[in-house]
C-alpha cells in the first residue's frame, strides 16, 4: 500500500471527526467564520502558521529545503442555503444550511494532506494550502486572487479536487480539457399592461408573451448554436399574476446559460436580446433583460493531466483513473485556471451500502467517509510530485 495512503488511513477517525464537526456547523459564502477558525486551529495544531485572506479564507505554506516550484492545493469551505434532510447523528444543526456539495469533505481532505505533508515535506519548492470561502456563487476564488493568494510566493500551478457521488469510492476522474462550463445568469422582465381577463383586447398580456419568449429562446440553442459546442439555456423561474381573472401586467423570469466555448458564451446575450426584442415588439409590450456573466469555463491544463494519472496509479493502483466528458456545471476554480496552469479532478464518494447515493445539492446528499484519507493522500502525493517535476517556465496550455 502507498505510504501516504496507509498513513492517512491510520488517522481515519480524526478525518471523520473533522468532517462531521464541519458538517454540523455549515456556513454560507463569506460567513464561514466558525469554519475558518476551525481550519486555523487545526493548522496551528499541525505546526503551520496560517494567514487569513478574503474575510474568511485561510492559507498556509510548507517549504522544501531547496528552491523549486510552488504548487497550490485548493479546497472550498462554504455550504449551501438548503435544509439538510439526512437522518444522521452529524446532520446540520443550522436551519436552512447544509454541506450538500461536499465542501466539508474537501476541507477535511486538505487538512489531512496538510498533516501528511508535515511528515513528508517536499524536498524542494513549496506547497501552498488554500482554504477558500464562497465558491457557491459569490466569487470566492476571485476574491482570494485579489487578496494575493497566487503571490508571495508566486504559485506556479494549482490543483483542485471535488467529490463525485456518481462514482464509487476510490475512483478518480478528470476531463481532458474543458472540465466545467461557463455559468452565466439572467433576469428578464416582460412588461405589458394589465386588465380584466374577460377583455384581453384591452390589455397587453405579459404571460402569453412570456410563454412565446420561453419557447423561442430554446431555439437560440437548438438552431443558432453549433451542435458541436455544448450549450444549455434554462429558465429556472417565472413569476407573474395575482388573480385568476386578471391579465398580469408584468412577468419576471430568471435563468442560466452554460457554455464551454468562449465565443459561443459571448454571443448568447446578443442572440437572446434579438429574440426577446422581436417578440415583445410584435405583441406591443416592453422588456428588461439583465444578463450577468459569472464563472468562466474551467479549462484543465493538458500538460498537468499525466501527473494526476500517475499519482492515482501510485496511490490507488491500476484501473482507478478515467478520462470523462466535461460537466455543464459551473465551478469558480476556473478563476485560478485563467491565471496559472491548473487541473481539476474528481474523487468518487458513492457507496450504496452507506446510502451515499444522492447527487450534489440534494437535501440528502452524503459522502462515504472512507474517501477522506484517499483524497488527503491524493492531494499530498500530487503536490509533492509537482514540486519535483513541474517546470515553472512551461507555458500554460491554451485552449
Amino acid at each position: 500500500m502507498n505510504t501516504l495512503l496507509e498513513q492517512a488511513r491510520s488517522f481515519q477517525l480524526l478525518l471523520t471527526q473533522w468532517r462531521r464537526s464541519l458538517h454540523e456547523q455549515p456556513e454560507t459564502g463569506f460567513d464561514e467564520y466558525h469554519t475558518s477558525m476551525f481550519v486555523q486551529k487545526a493548522l496551528v495544531d499541525l505546526g503551520y502558521t496560517p494567514k487569513v485572506l478574503a474575510q474568511t479564507g485561510v492559507t498556509a505554506l510548507i517549504e522544501g529545503e531547496e528552491a523549486g516550484p510552488v504548487i497550490g492545493l485548493r479546497a472550498d469551505m462554504d455550504a449551501l442555503p438548503i435544509t439538510d434532510e439526512k437522518e444522521t447523528s452529524y446532520a446540520s444543526k443550522i436551519d436552512g444550511k447544509a454541506h450538500l456539495c461536499g465542501h466539508d469533505g474537501h476541507t477535511t481532505m486538505l487538512l489531512g494532506a496538510a498533516k501528511l505533508l508535515k511528515d513528508h515535506p517536499p524536498k524542494k519548492g513549496a506547497i501552498k494550502l488554500i482554504f477558500q470561502p464562497a465558491e457557491e456563487g459569490l466569487f470566492g476564488a476571485r476574491e482570494m486572487i485579489k487578496d494575493g493568494i497566487l503571490e508571495d510566493p508566486k504559485v506556479d500551478a494549482i490543483g483542485g479536487l471535488h467529490v463525485n457521488p456518481d462514482v464509487n469510492t476510490g475512483k478518480v476522474t478528470c476531463a481532458l480539457k474543458e472540465a466545467c462550463a461557463a455559468a452565466d445568469f439572467f433576469d428578464l422582465e416582460i412588461i405589458g399592461e394589465g386588465g380584466h381577463a374577460a377583455h384581453p383586447h384591452k390589455a397587453a398580456d405579459s404571460i402569453t408573451v412570456a410563454a412565446e419568449v420561453i419557447s423561442s429562446l430554446q431555439q437560440v440553442v437548438s438552431r443558432q448554436v453549433d451542435p458541436l459546442s455544448p450549450t444549455v439555456l434554462t429558465i429556472g423561474q417565472i413569476h407573474g399574476g395575482t388573480a385568476d381573472n386578471a391579465i398580469a401586467p408584468r412577468v419576471k423570469l430568471g435563468g442560466t446559460v452554460r457554455t464551454l466555448d468562449p465565443e459561443v458564451r459571448y454571443s448568447i446575450e446578443e442572440r437572446m436580446e434579438q429574440v426577446v426584442k422581436g417578440i415583445t415588439q410584435a405583441f406591443g409590450v416592453d422588456y428588461k433583460l439583465n444578463y450577468k456573466y459569472y464563472y468562466p469555463p474551467l479549462i484543465n491544463d493538458a500538460s498537468l493531466l499525466p501527473s494526476v494519472e500517475t499519482t492515482v496509479q501510485d496511490v490507488l493502483g491500476e484501473d482507478r483513473f478515467s478520462i470523462v466528458k466535461p460537466s455543464m456545471g459551473g465551478e469558480d476554480f476556473s478563476f485560478y485556471a485563467e491565471k496559472i496552469p491548473a487541473i481539476f479532478f474528481r474523487l468518487g464518494v458513492r457507496n450504496e451500502a452507506k446510502n451515499a447515493v444522492y447527487p450534489l445539492h440534494h437535501p440528502k446528499f452524503d459522502l462515504d467517509e472512507e474517501a477522506l484519507p484517499i483524497g488527503a493522500s491524493m492531494l499530498a502525493a500530487w503536490a509533492k510530485k509537482m514540486t519535483e517535476e513541474f517546470e515553472p517556465s512551461q507555458e500554460k496550455v491554451q485552449r
